[in-house]
């Protein structure tokens, strides 16, 4: 007997999803955030809700984190990350968010019980703001942008 498909997937696991955008400034640095909650800084973005596509969630964190309301670009990076103490593995994908303008930039607004500030960053800067694991995603998401393609991380390691 086969068990119909709605029931069968009600039993796969499920992953932990986070989305975030790479948003550069004219000079090629990146905008990087310092969460209020975490001891390193990160991408701007967060963690996907339930029925809602990794795409809409990174718009909705941009206008939840820094007030603005941004037309995404392609896919940069998808990274499966493992298991590690406090965290089950998840699946974090990387959107272009574009070079921002002035005027764009001075728009930001950031809710001060989640974020202390953000900062352009060169990558040589991101590498000391970041985790190890968050620089490695951040570099290849730049290079992503530079070479056109989409890239698969595991641990923010390339694998193909």
């Amino acid at each position: 007997m086969t068990m119909p498909a709605s029931d069968y997937t009600a039993t796969l696991p499920r992953k932990r999803m986070g989305s975030a955008a790479l948003l550069r400034d004219r000079d090629g640095r990146i905008l990087l955030v310092e969460p209020t909650y975490k001891d390193y800084w990160e991408l701007p973005g967060g963690a996907v809700d339930g029925d809602e596509s990794p795409y809409d969630a990174v718009a909705r964190e941009l206008k939840e984190e820094l007030g603005l309301a941004l037309t995404l670009g392609r896919l940069l990076v998808v990274d499966w990350v493992p298991p590690r103490a406090g965290h089950t593995e998840g699946v974090m994908f990387v959107f272009d968010g574009g070079v921002l303008d002035e005027a764009t930039t001075n728009a930001i607004r950031l809710p001060a019980d989640e974020l202390r500030g953000w900062a352009w960053s060169t990558l040589a800067e991101a590498r000391q703001r970041l985790s190890p694991l968050l620089a490695r995603r951040a570099v290849v998401a730049t290079e992503a942008v530079s070479s056109g393609g989409t890239v698969y991380l595991e641990d923010g390691n390339r694998i193909v």
